[in-house]
């Protein structure tokens, strides 16, 4: 690597536009957006990161309603505008995973919730460097043998697939583990997360709500593992109008009449229970083959060949180790002493130092063209880079 020329070390701490002074005098950064000057504050270490906008136009300050979780304020943090919808958000002196944050002031979640909402809306994700694997959508009708299809993934792969844990309302019964085998929640809370946008899918069953959230789906992206949903064809129609991306699923039977032979061959319910699943499976066939909702559906005749189909549609049929990203061992590690500057579609994250002749090998390089996701989940895709040259390359 390259020594650094000291007219780019003056430049990247002389060259600060936009409200992200490496040295802030007050506790509040303040970025331009259009008509809009978005003012991020921090009053104490610990207590979570304020946002207030002021319009240009009419002189006036907005409280928004923000929506996300929000970071707590660390020893300061640098903010820059990155695709005109989202702020950047790096916090001072903070640990490596809970560094980047973006501010999201315009995308299509933050547009939508401002419609639903009728005010103005902000919204916040945690910043992750690296992607993850789409999660899996399997649908199909009851006794279709979806179960037994996931079981032989689980154990022929088992640490590549996970489950998310679903929310419920109902009270926990015997033996049952919170956080394990349901998040167990309070039903006004889990109604006001579902306002605001953070369930994929949720359903009233007998008084009680059930839910996937999608911070639940990105836990399991976080562990390094792919997330496979064992949800109905409902429950597929609303992750598929969220914004999480997926790979949809839909298995059937080789006919109506072989369904309905399976599931009598269990021998564990009633008839009038068999005649109600026997309904919801001929509205679910209905809707997973004519709807365009699934983009792959898998016709279980034989368990073994369906089973095999199952795993060329999500490539594990070759060399499986290729198949699959693993979490980022390149972590940002940021003393409270840096500057940032943009560059094209490069953060460049300068950490101080008295010695000219080392500044190249202070820098970093945050990659920010293949953002994917965000809020109410991650935003993944971020692209870490400590090559001097990839910052010259920006400039040219």
């Amino acid at each position: 690597m390259g020594e650094a020329p000291a007219f780019f070390v003056d430049d990247l701490q002389q060259v600060f536009s936009n409200g992200f002074d490496p040295k802030p005098k007050v506790s509040e950064s303040e970025t331009i957006v259009g008509d809009k000057t978005y003012a991020i504050g921090e009053a104490h270490e610990g207590l979570a990161l304020s946002t207030r906008i002021f319009y240009k136009s009419t002189g006036e300050w907005v409280i928004p309603t923000v929506l996300g979780t929000k970071p707590e304020a660390g020893k300061g943090h640098s903010a820059v505008l990155v695709n005109e919808d989202r702020i950047l958000i790096i916090k001072r002196g903070s640990t490596p995973e809970d560094c980047i944050w973006f501010l999201e002031v315009d995308t299509e979640f933050v547009r939508e919730q401002r419609k639903i909402l009728g005010t103005e809306v902000v919204a916040w994700s945690r910043g992750v460097i690296g992607d993850a694997n789409k999660p899996i959508v399997i649908s199909g009708p009851s006794g279709v043998g979806k179960g037994t299809l996931i079981s032989k993934l689980m154990k022929e792969f088992p640490s590549m697939f996970g489950f998310s844990v679903s929310h419920t309302t109902r009270a926990p019964r015997n033996q049952e583990i919170n956080g394990v085998h349901y998040h167990f929640t309070e039903r006004s809370v889990m109604e006001k997360e579902i306002k605001d946008g953070k369930f994929l899918e949720f359903a009233n069953v007998h008084g009680n709500l059930y839910g996937t959230s999608l911070e639940a789906v990105e836990v399991v992206a976080d562990a390094g593992k792919r997330c496979i949903l064992d949800i109905d064809v409902q429950g597929a129609r609303s992750v598929r109008a969220s914004s999480l991306e997926a790979i949809f699923i839909f298995i059937c039977p080789p006919s109506f009449e072989e369904l309905e032979k399976r599931l009598r061959a269990r021998g564990t319910e009633t008839e009038e229970q068999i005649q109600k699943r026997l309904r919801n499976a001929k509205a679910e066939l209905e809707q997973g083959q004519s709807s365009g909702l699934f983009d792959h559906i898998l016709v279980n005749d034989d368990l073994d060949k369906c089973y095999e189909n199952l795993k060329k549609l999500l490539d594990l049929d070759g060399n499986v180790a290729d198949t699959f990203s693993k979490p980022s061992s390149k972590l940002v590690e940021l003393p409270i002493d840096h500057v940032v500057l943009k560059i094209d579609e490069k953060v460049v994250i300068s950490c101080r130092t008295q010695e000219l002749e080392k500044a190249s090998k202070n820098l970093i390089v945050l990659d920010v063209s293949s953002l994917k996701g965000g809020a109410p989940g991650r935003t993944r895709g971020l692209k870490m880079r400590d090559s001097f040259s990839d910052v010259m390359n920006g400039i040219s």
